[in-house]
């Protein structure tokens, strides 16, 4: 059987669910990973991975529409797999599904509505009338009040699940490959600059809602020079950049690394910081980076937004979003007790093996996988 992963941009972010989606339906058959591309390439930490993908160049609309059909083209898979509400990987799937009847399973791992209504009234109102952007919001919403054209849906997020239905399938990870020891601290301290200091991490894209500035001014309210922080996706020349080095000079930033290489890093952190604000973007989203640390076995402080109490719960450190103070009590904590530290590593790993591995994951998905078939 062949399977075709829709992604609505493969030069963005968007392909780390891509990526880990077809990397759990590779025992199911041959699959490969196909969208828009609005870069140079594909998205970096992803790029060097052991999935196939093959892009087409993204264009404005009414251009875009050539490019959907360039991608139907080579979606020629058994089944399609749209990752997310986007008019390039939904957009996609559901002409699939129409033209050429072919079985369609939607994957839901964001509110891709709610990242548009952050900027208010007029923001939003001006993003309404954008009918050029593809991946814009007319669009987008579009794409949400289509989701009954799918033959099936999985979700990440029960807030998505309440709204669009669906099968519950977390960010999840390789829990056999990822574990404590398969990497040495030693280089990822080396690689960062570091030696003997304690290392509080973030892993993600340096954006508003990810809480980062809450957590580089959390570091520099401990006025500790032992402490440091290592910020892995974030450039020195860019603005979000800058910005933390201004909030926080004892941070040290790392650009993208191939996934491959992200075990290397987090062995060497102390704490794993995910700071999510609770703002529109957040509701439905559980950080992939989460489940990182806890398969490595890593202690993490989050924020009580979305599903993380749930996922954390009795085995990571949860604050209030926005609130630097506790925040960098937490982190402090952990940094001085590291039993304390230890310990909830130890339980965080247990969980992710039990819930959020890819066996587990899989346990859900390919029965419902089948059940598409079947419908068609």
């Amino acid at each position: 059987m062949k399977i075709s992963v829709l992604c609505f941009d493969v030069s963005d972010n968007a392909a780390g669910r891509a990526d880990l989606l077809a990397r759990l339906l590779e025992p199911l058959g041959s699959v490969e990973v196909i969208g828009p591309r609005t870069g140079q390439g594909v998205w970096e930490p992803v790029a060097s991975g052991p999935v196939r993908y093959h892009s087409v160049e993204s264009r404005r609309m009414p251009g875009f529409l050539r490019t959907m059909s360039e991608l139907a083209r080579r979606a020629d898979g058994d089944l399609i797999v749209a990752s997310k509400t986007k008019l390039g990987s939904a957009g996609v799937g559901y002409l699939k599904r129409l033209r050429d009847r072919r079985p369609l399973l939607l994957d839901i791992d964001d509110w891709e509505v709610g990242f548009h209504l952050r900027s208010g009234f007029w923001g939003t109102l001006g993003r309404a009338v954008n009918l050029g952007n593809a991946a814009g919001l007319p669009w987008t919403w579009l794409c949400e009040r289509l989701t009954g054209l799918a033959d099936g849906i999985t979700v990440a997020s029960r807030f998505l699940q309440q709204r669009f239905g669906g099968s519950l399938i977390t960010h999840v990870r390789d829990t056999d490959a990822w574990k404590p020891g398969c990497a040495d601290p030693a280089e990822g301290r080396r690689r960062l600059g570091l030696t003997s200091e304690g290392l509080v991490m973030f892993l993600g894209t340096p954006r508003g809602y990810k809480g980062l500035e809450d957590l580089a001014r959390a570091i520099a309210s401990l006025g500790r020079p032992d402490v440091s922080l290592a910020v892995i996706g974030a450039s020195s020349d860019s603005a979000a950049g800058r910005q933390i080095v201004r909030l926080c000079p004892r941070a040290t930033l790392v650009p993208w690394v191939p996934f491959d290489q992200i075990p290397a890093f987090l062995a060497a952190a102390d704490v794993v910081a995910v700071p999510q604000r609770s703002t529109p973007d957040t509701l439905g989203q559980v950080p992939a980076k989460i489940f990182d640390a806890m398969a490595l076995g890593r202690p993490v402080v989050s924020t009580r937004v979305s599903m993380i109490p749930e996922i954390l719960d009795g085995c990571g450190l949860l604050v209030e979003p926005g609130d630097v103070t506790a925040l960098a009590a937490a982190i402090a904590r952990l940094l001085d007790d590291p039993a304390e530290a230890q310990a909830l590593g130890a339980r965080a790993r247990e969980r992710c093996v039990e819930r959020y591995s890819f066996e587990a994951a899989r346990r859900e998905l390919f029965p419902l996988v089948k059940g598409v078939l079947a419908k068609r």
